[in-house]
C-alpha cells in the first residue's frame, strides 16, 4: 500500500478516470450537521485566499483506493474502500458551484464539470468521475448531468446539493464578500486528503474491515452488508438489483439489522447479541467456506423474511383480521422482545404448519404472558432470554400453538395464573408498573370487552388515564374515605393503598375537566362519556373503598376472559417475588431517606402488617431498619434479625443521614412515599412525567389553550399572588430562551419549563414541572429523575448544585437523598419576593449549564 498527501484537484483531475463506490458500501449519509462543518471550513479557507494569505491548508481526512476489477490501462477505475462520503460531498459542492455560475458564466460552468465531475468523451456510467453506490446513482447522475428540469426526489444526495445551493446564494453575490471561484479554489486546492492506494494483490476486505470494524463508523448491518457483497464478485450487481435494493427500500437500516439478528436466532443461535451480529455471521461464512451461491441464498432468505418482518412493524399489512388485531396490540405494547416468537409463528404458518386461527391463538398466549406479568408486577429483566430461546425450545411432535403455550407455562417463566391475577387487580398499584402505553392498552382492551354497539375509535380519541379517586384528594374525598377505614388504618394509608389500583383507574378525554373535583361533579362528566366503563362508574352512588374493590373484581373477571391462563401443573409464579420488589426498593434507598410500613405496603399492593411481619422474620433484608411508622418512629415491634447489625436503631439512622425533630420523629421531608419508591424501582422510561410529554401547542383564534386551563385550575386553588408569580416565572424563562410546554397526558394541565427545540421535548430538557393543586395548592416538581439521564446533569454534582440553589428558597428543604427522584415544593412560596428572585437565579444557572454542555 502507498500513502501520500494530496488535494481534491490532483486526485480527480487529469486524464479520464473513475472512482467507484462499491455495492457493499452504505449509501450517502451526510446530514446538515456534517455539511455545515465542512462549509465553515471551506469559507475559512476561501477568506484566506481572498486576503492573499498562505495559511496552512485544512486536513479533511483519508481516502482509501484499490484497483477495480474493471480497471483498464487507458481508463483507470478505482474502488473507494473508504472516503466515499467526502468525495461525494465535494463533488456535490462543485456541482452546486457549476450550476450557480451557469447562466452568468457558461464557459466556467463547463470547465468545472469537465475538470472535476465528468469524463467528457465517455458514455453511460463511465461518463461520471465519481460513481456512487447503486442506490445513490440515479440522484447523483441527475445533478451532475443537470440542470434539473424539476425538483428531484427527496434523499441525502438531493439534500446536500440543495444545502450548497442555499449557502452559495448567501455567501457570494453583489452584497456578499466572497467570490464564488475562491470557494471553488478552497474546495479543490485547500482541503487536503491522505490518499492510501492498495495494490492489486492486497486484500481489500481486510483493509475495509480494519478501517470500519470499530462499531463507530458503521452499524452491524452496514458491516455485514459490506462483507456479503465483497464475497459476491461476479453475482453482486444482479443480487443487489433484484434482492438487496428492494430489501433496503422496505426496511430502515435499524430494522434491517434487527432482521439480520432475527435470522440468526431463527436459525438456532439463541445466544447471539445484536452488537455481535457481524462477527458471528462472518465467522459462520468463513468456517463453512461459503460460496457465492450460498451468500446469495442467505440474502434471498433475508429478502423472503423481510415480508414477514414488515407485518410486525406494520400490522396493517397482515391480511388475516384476527392475526392483524394481535399484531396491532403487540405493536402498541412495543413488544419487540417477542419478535423471535412472532417471526417463528408467521414462518410456520407460511410453511403450512398452522392455520391463521391457530396463529392468532398462539399470539394470544404471547399477549397474555406480557399483560398478566405486567399487572402482577413481574420484573421484565429475563424476557429477552425467554423469547430468544423459543425457536430452539419449541417441543417436537406438538402442534405449534400448543407447544408455545406449554413453553410459556413452564415453572421458570412466571406467567401468573387466574388467582394471582384476581388478587393483583384488587391490590397492586397498577399505575406504578409497566409503561404508560401498556397501562393504557390494558384499559382499552377492558373497555372493548363490553362490546358496546357503538365502540369508541381509540385511534382518533385523545384518551388518557384518569384516577377516579384523585391522587391529591380534597376535603370531600377525605370525608368519604374516613367512613371506609377499618382496623386502625388511617385515611391517608387507605388512599395510598387504593388510588393507583386498577379498580380506581379509567380512560377519559376530559381529564382536565375531571381533575381533583368531588365525586358528584365527576359523576356527571363520566355519565356523558362514550366509554361503557365510565358510565358504569357514574351509575355508582359513591366512590369509596368498597366500590373500588367491587370494580376491581369485575375487571379481574374480564381480564381472565381476555387473556388466557397458563397451563395447570406446569408451574406458576412464586409468591416470593413480591418481596423481591420490596427488597429491591429498600436496597436502593438513598442516604438520608426513610420510608414507612404503609408506603412500602402501598408500593407492593400489600398491607402494612404483612410488610412488618415479613421484615421481622426475614434475614438479610438491606435497610429494613429504615422502615418506620407513618409518624417517623421506630416500631415498638422492631427487632434486629439474627446476624444483623445490632445496636441503637436511632443511632444507625442518624449515621445514615436521617435527621430527627425535637419530638424524636424522623424528618418527614426525608420520607419516601409509595410513588417515590416506585421511581426507585422503575426501569428507564417506565414512569414518565406525563403520558405524552410536554407539547408546545399555539392556539387558534378563540381556542382555549392548555395554558388557559392550567392557569384556570391554578387560580381555583391558589391566591392571585401565586398565580401572578408563576406567570412572571414563565415570562422570565422565555426571556432566557426557554418555552412553556403543557402536558397532553394524564395531567393535561401540567406546565413544563422546557429548553430545546419547541414542540420536540424528547430532544430537550426541563428542570421543573408545575401542577395545579386540586384543592391542596399547586406544586413545582423538581425532575431529578429526568435530569439524571440527560447531559450535563448526569453529573450528580451538578444536580446537587441545582438542589442547593433551590433549597436556598425559604420553605424548601429537599434532602440530597432525593437527587434521583422527583421531589416538589409549594408554588405559594413564590409569593415572597426573595424566593421569586432565588428561583429565577437558579433557573438562569440551569439554562447556562445546559447551553454550555458541549463545550464544558
Amino acid at each position: 500500500m502507498q500513502a501520500k498527501e494530496t488535494i481534491f484537484a490532483d486526485l480527480v483531475q487529469g486524464r479520464a478516470q473513475q472512482f467507484q463506490v462499491p455495492l457493499y458500501q452504505r449509501t450517502y449519509s451526510w446530514t446538515e450537521k456534517q455539511l455545515r462543518q465542512l462549509w465553515s471550513d471551506i469559507l475559512e479557507q476561501a477568506d484566506l485566499i481572498e486576503r492573499g494569505e498562505k495559511a496552512n491548508t485544512h486536513f479533511l481526512g483519508s481516502v482509501v483506493l484499490a484497483p477495480s476489477p474493471q480497471n483498464e490501462a487507458t481508463f483507470p477505475r478505482w474502488l473507494v474502500v473508504d472516503g466515499q462520503q467526502r468525495l461525494t460531498t465535494l463533488s456535490l459542492a462543485l456541482t452546486a458551484i457549476r450550476d450557480h455560475v451557469r447562466d452568468a458564466e457558461p464557459d466556467e460552468a463547463e470547465r468545472i464539470g469537465e475538470e472535476y465531475l465528468i469524463n467528457k468523451r465517455k458514455g453511460g456510467s463511465d461518463h461520471f468521475r465519481l460513481l456512487p453506490t447503486q442506490a445513490d446513482r440515479p440522484q447523483f447522475a441527475l445533478h451532475v448531468r443537470g440542470p434539473l428540469a424539476e425538483r428531484p426526489a427527496e434523499g441525502n444526495v438531493a439534500a446536500a446539493y440543495s444545502f450548497f445551493r442555499r449557502m452559495l446564494a448567501g455567501a457570494v453575490g453583489p452584497t456578499a464578500p466572497l467570490d464564488v471561484f475562491r470557494i471553488e479554489q478552497a474546495i479543490t486546492s485547500r482541503l487536503t486528503l491522505v490518499a492510501v492506494t492498495a495494490e492489486r494483490g492486497d486484500n481489500v476486505h481486510r483493509i475495509f474491515e480494519s478501517l470500519n470494524n470499530t462499531g463507530l463508523k458503521l452499524s452491524q448491518a452496514d458491516l455485514l452488508r459490506n462483507y456479503l457483497f465483497m464475497r459476491l464478485p461476479t453475482r453482486g450487481e444482479h443480487v443487489y438489483e433484484t434482492l438487496w435494493l428492494p430489501l433496503q427500500d422496505s426496511l430502515t437500516n435499524e430494522e434491517l439489522e434487527q432482521l439480520m439478528w432475527l435470522q440468526l436466532v431463527l436459525d438456532g443461535d439463541d445466544r447471539v447479541r445484536r452488537q455481535d451480529l457481524y462477527t458471528v455471521q462472518q465467522q459462520r461464512f468463513e468456517h463453512d467456506g461459503a460460496s457465492e451461491a450460498e451468500i446469495e441464498a442467505y440474502i434471498r432468505e433475508l429478502h423472503r423474511r423481510a415480508a414477514l418482518f414488515r407485518r410486525l412493524l406494520h400490522p396493517d399489512e397482515e391480511p388475516n383480521p384476527s392475526v392483524r388485531a394481535h399484531l396491532n396490540r403487540l405493536n402498541a405494547w412495543q413488544a419487540q422482545v417477542t419478535y423471535p416468537a412472532l417471526m417463528l409463528l408467521l414462518e410456520r404458518r407460511e410453511r403450512g404448519d398452522l392455520s391463521s386461527s391457530d396463529t392468532a391463538r398462539a399470539m394470544s398466549y404471547v399477549e397474555s404472558f406480557l399483560v398478566r406479568r405486567m399487572i402482577c408486577r413481574v420484573p421484565t429483566n429475563n424476557l429477552n432470554r425467554v423469547f430468544q430461546a423459543m425457536p430452539g425450545q419449541l417441543p417436537l411432535g406438538v402442534p405449534v400453538a400448543d407447544g408455545l403455550h406449554q413453553l410459556l407455562s413452564a415453572d421458570n417463566r412466571f406467567w401468573p395464573a387466574d388467582g394471582e391475577l384476581r388478587e393483583k387487580v384488587r391490590t397492586a398499584p397498577f399505575y406504578q408498573f409497566g409503561r404508560w402505553h401498556q397501562r393504557r392498552m390494558v384499559l382499552q382492551r377492558l373497555e372493548e370487552s363490553y362490546e358496546h354497539p357503538e365502540p369508541v375509535d381509540f385511534g382518533a380519541a385523545q384518551l388518557t388515564i384518569e384516577h377516579v379517586m384523585p391522587q391529591s384528594p380534597g376535603d370531600e374525598w377525605i370525608r368519604m374515605l374516613s367512613a371506609d377505614t377499618t382496623d386502625g388504618e388511617s385515611v391517608e394509608d387507605l388512599h395510598s393503598r387504593l388510588h393507583h389500583t386498577l379498580g380506581n383507574l379509567t380512560l377519559t378525554a376530559v381529564n382536565s375537566e375531571l381533575s381533583n373535583h368531588p365525586y358528584e361533579r365527576k359523576q356527571g362528566l363520566l355519565q356523558a362519556s362514550h366509554l361503557e366503563m365510565n358510565r358504569r362508574i357514574a351509575a355508582t352512588e359513591r366512590w369509596g373503598a368498597g366500590e373500588i374493590l367491587a370494580r376491581a373484581d369485575e375487571l379481574a373477571g374480564r381480564a381472565i376472559a381476555l387473556w388466557p391462563a397458563p397451563l395447570h401443573g406446569v408451574g406458576r409464579a412464586e409468591r416470593s417475588r413480591d418481596w423481591s420488589l420490596a427488597h429491591q426498593a429498600l436496597a436502593t434507598l438513598p442516604r438520608g431517606t426513610w420510608t414507612s410500613y404503609g408506603d412500602l405496603a402501598a408500593f407492593l399492593g400489600s398491607g402494612a402488617q404483612a410488610v412488618g411481619n415479613h421484615l421481622a422474620n426475614t434475614q438479610g433484608v438491606v435497610n429494613a431498619y429504615r422502615v418506620l411508622t407513618s409518624d417517623g418512629k421506630v416500631s415498638d415491634g422492631f427487632r434486629w434479625t439474627p446476624g444483623s447489625h445490632e445496636g441503637d436503631v436511632r443511632s444507625r439512622l442518624s449515621a445514615d443521614g436521617i435527621r430527627f425533630t425535637v419530638h424524636g420523629a424522623a424528618d418527614p421531608a426525608q420520607r419516601l412515599t409509595a410513588d417515590e419508591l416506585a421511581l426507585l424501582a422503575a426501569e428507564d422510561g417506565d414512569l414518565a412525567t406525563g403520558e405524552d410529554g410536554a407539547q408546545h401547542t399555539p392556539a387558534g383564534p378563540g381556542e382555549v389553550t392548555r395554558a388557559d386551563r392550567f392557569f384556570h385550575q391554578l387560580a381555583a386553588d391558589d391566591s392571585p399572588e401565586t398565580v401572578e408569580a408563576v406567570r412572571a416565572i414563565f415570562a422570565r424563562w422565555e426571556e432566557l430562551g426557554g418555552w412553556i410546554g403543557h402536558g397532553a397526558g394524564q395531567v393535561t394541565t401540567s406546565a413544563f419549563l422546557m429548553l430545546g427545540e419547541a414542540g420536540a421535548p424528547g430532544r430537550g430538557i426541563w428542570p421543573l414541572t408545575l401542577y395545579p393543586g386540586g384543592g391542596r395548592g399547586g406544586t413545582a416538581e423538581i425532575v431529578f429523575q429526568h435530569l439524571a439521564a440527560r447531559e450535563p446533569f448526569t453529573d450528580r454534582g451538578l444536580r446537587a448544585d441545582f438542589l442547593g440553589r433551590l433549597n436556598a428558597l425559604e420553605g424548601v428543604d429537599v434532602p440530597e437523598g432525593k437527587l434521583n427522584l422527583r421531589p416538589n415544593f409549594r408554588l405559594s412560596l413564590l409569593e415572597k419576593d426573595h424566593n421569586h428572585a432565588l428561583l429565577i437565579e437558579a433557573l438562569a444557572w440551569f439554562q447556562e449549564r445546559w447551553e454550555s454542555r458541549d463545550t464544558a
